[in-house]
């Protein structure tokens, strides 16, 4: 049988991102990825150059705890960190495909140069675009953070176990 064909019985989707941390909106973008492939794998960039406020293993169990917490899961999810190319992680992973989610035309131009990039150097795995939901266009991790760091209300946009975290984080009540 030819190998592409028996590949599609079987699609494996990554959706990579630093999750610095985790919102609802990409727990939305999680939910409609796995209507699509048969196994999600969620891959925590360690991403230091962004100075993320929680480390790559507590980025990891909070990405966990929410998957697990998640409802309407159409395929198995899979949670790991990675600290190279994305399209190498892609690869090793098995994946015929990386999901990335759009919230605004300014997400575009960065998008496509990494599609085109990634296209170049593995023709073989395909990037799908989901449109973010306009509940949360807006929502942004840095945003989040920021929000958060003075105070401000982020129960909306995160899950109640992220929220503790940060706060913590913060030394916030």
């Amino acid at each position: 049988m030819n190998p592409s064909l028996e590949a599609a019985k079987h699609r494996v989707g990554v959706y990579p991102g630093t999750f610095d941390p985790m919102t609802k909106g990409h727990l939305h973008i999680i939910q409609r990825a796995s209507k699509i492939v048969d196994r999600l794998i969620i891959g925590v960039a360690s991403n230091v150059r962004k100075g993320p406020l929680f480390t790559i293993d507590e980025r990891i169990d909070l990405v966990k705890t929410d998957i697990a917490n998640m409802h309407d899961k159409y395929c198995d999810i899979d949670v790991r960190p990675f600290d190279n190319l994305l399209i190498d992680f892609a690869r090793d992973a098995g994946a015929s495909c990386i999901i990335r989610g759009l919230r605004a035309v300014s997400d575009f131009e960065f998008e496509f140069q990494m599609t085109g990039m990634n296209a170049k150097l593995n023709p073989d795995i395909e990037t799908v675009f989901l449109m973010a939901s306009d509940k949360w266009q807006f929502v942004s991790s840095s945003f989040v953070k920021e929000i958060c760091s003075l105070g401000g209300d982020v129960s909306g946009v995160v899950t109640p176990h992220i929220e503790a975290k940060m706060k913590a984080k913060f030394g916030l009540k």
